[in-house]
């Protein structure tokens, strides 16, 4: 069960987020069927989607990031609640290209830098909020730093990692972020900066059994840390035959009778792949709505 934790510094001039999305990204694995590099990409943005919504203060907030950088993978999407709970998919889920120049999945290869993140918080307001920055490295995290430096002027640190396993599994993943209150000075910045030096990938950490909370004490090893609250996030997909119903019924009353010409009519879910399946009768019944 994947597990995430918030906490604050004692001297209330910082906080750190982080999970364990291990079993998040396993279950997005065997949904989509992604190659290694998709389940990277895709994992990193599932994780730091989490993180983002575990920060939300409404019930049925939500946040939505979309990366689109001009790779072969094309759009990636995660979207969460305000538990953390995500669901998500990678447009195309089986890429295969060389590793990068460190010998790691190439994620930048596949989702590309020609492009933008897009962050869409659905807080309750008559619009929500949309924030668009520029791909920065295509690596995810640093795209994540960028969106909150650039997007809500809050200084950020985010780390993520996905390792994959040779059968294509899911051995550890994870990520944290780190941002600086107002009440920061620049001694803190400094020792931030200390703290992180050095530090392994978040996914190694987690592949030593470290839990979320211990990975924020040892991220931040400088700084005394209350734990704020903590979650256990799923996968988690809301799709529903009403709901597709209602996606149906707003194509409009002539094609809805198109589409009962030519048959049954099957709708398969982006998030979860389930597969909803309507008649001709159905999809006439509908029309009539």
């Amino acid at each position: 069960m994947s597990k995430s934790v918030r906490c604050i510094s004692q001297d209330g001039t910082l906080t750190i987020m982080a999970v364990d999305s291990t079993d998040i990204v396993n279950k997005a694995q065997e949904i989509h069927g992604t190659s290694a590099v998709c389940s990277a990409a895709l994992g990193r943005l599932l994780t730091a989607a989490s993180l983002m919504g575990c920060a939300l203060k409404g019930k049925d907030d939500t946040v939505t990031l979309r990366l689109n950088g001009g790779g072969p993978a094309g759009t990636v999407l995660a979207v969460s609640d305000s538990q953390g709970n995500v669901r998500g998919y990678v447009q195309e889920p089986v890429v295969e290209i060389p590793l990068n120049i460190k010998g790691k999945l190439d994620v930048a290869g596949a989702v590309g830098k020609e492009g933008f993140l897009t962050v869409i918080m659905d807080l309750g307001m008559k619009e929500p909020y949309v924030g668009q920055t520029p791909i920065i490295s295509g690596e995810i995290a640093e795209d994540i730093t960028a969106y909150y430096s650039i997007s809500q002027q809050t200084p950020s640190v985010c780390a993520l990692g996905v390792l994959v396993n040779p059968d294509l599994s899911i051995k550890a993943a994870g990520g944290f972020i780190i941002q600086l209150l107002p009440t920061a000075m620049d001694d803190t910045i400094d020792l931030v900066e200390k703290s992180i030096e050095g530090l392994e990938p978040i996914s190694s950490l987690i592949d030593k059994g470290m839990t979320p909370e211990e990975i924020c004490r040892h991220a931040l090893k400088y700084f005394e840390l209350d734990v704020l609250d903590g979650s256990s996030p799923e996968y988690k997909c809301y799709c529903s035959k009403e709901r597709v119903e209602a996606a149906l019924i707003s194509t409009g009353r002539d094609e809805l009778l198109a589409m009962a010409e030519e048959g049954d009519t099957e709708v398969c879910c982006q998030f979860c792949d389930k597969k909803y399946v309507f008649t001709p009768a159905d999809i006439r019944k509908l029309a009539k709505n």
